[in-house]
């Protein structure tokens, strides 16, 4: 069903329990303008909270995904020295990241087009990435004279490793989705007549697995990063715990054993 209530820029639609949120500016490439990152904020903040909502995919609408700043904002900006709704455009990133990482279900970027600079940071912070065979990625900042942002020196030397995050931030060259699944930045590329259907595919897939398991195994994986191998093991331990006492594992065993599909429930 479909749902336009958040802006016309950042659509909402809730299917089989997947929200989709589809950044809709094509004729830019859906470039980030005017109250954009607000909105996909609180698209992400709304969806979150449903119930209904089991996992979310973030994809864009037309030939592309997010081709980060609206160049042609950023000229207005520079010309009037307008740092301060600048600054406010970086924070309003900043909110966007951290709301992705928030969230308790699992966020999919769908990259069906090209992602650059803030597009292609804002796969980063998305659990998972797959892109269409005629998508591409790039960070590509310095090409107008910026720094990373959204995340990215965080997120994506820890996806394709030191060395490379610097030649991908450095040289800000854009990688088909060949490479992109070769290197780590995606972990799938699907045909592009497709594409739609292997994601909401995927999605629903994940959608029909234990919310709290999902959920407790995302903020784990978080973890991870800062922790070393005793507290990763206690926090898993303490993990098992809750969901082994969930009415989700009996569900589940009970599905195992009765040979059918597991119904579960989040409780």
């Amino acid at each position: 069903m479909a749902d336009t209530n958040s802006s016309d820029a950042v659509l909402l639609r809730q299917e089989n329990g997947v929200a989709w949120i589809t950044l809709n500016r094509p004729d830019r490439l859906n470039a980030f303008a005017g109250t954009m990152r607000d909105d996909l904020h609180d698209a992400l903040t709304r969806t979150s909270e449903s119930p209904d909502t089991r996992v979310i995919v973030l994809t864009g609408a037309g030939r592309g995904f997010c081709t980060g700043a609206d160049v042609e904002v950023m000229s207005d900006l520079l010309a009037r020295s307008d740092v301060d709704t600048f600054e406010r455009y970086v924070e309003a990133g900043m909110r966007v990241v951290e709301r992705i990482r928030s969230v308790s279900q699992p966020v999919i970027a769908a990259v069906n087009g090209a992602a650059a600079g803030a597009g292609a940071a804002l796969t980063l912070a998305c659990d998972l990435r797959v892109a269409s065979e005629r998508a591409s990625i790039g960070f590509t900042f310095n090409r107008i004279g910026l720094h990373p942002d959204w995340g990215a020196t965080y997120f994506l030397p820890r996806l394709v490793g030191a060395g490379r995050a610097a030649e991908l931030v450095l040289s800000a060259r854009m990688v088909d989705a060949a490479e992109a699944e070769r290197i780590g930045l995606v972990s799938r590329v699907f045909p592009a007549d497709a594409f739609e259907a292997e994601v909401r595919k995927l999605a629903e897939e994940m959608a029909a697995k234990p919310p709290l398991a999902l959920a407790l195994a995302k903020r784990s994986l978080d973890r991870s990063f800062e922790s070393d191998l005793g507290a990763m093991l206690g926090v898993e331990g303490a993990a098992q715990l809750r969901c082994f006492r969930s009415a989700d594992a009996r569900e589940g065993i009970a599905a195992f054993n009765e040979k059918r599909r597991p119904a579960f429930t989040g409780e």
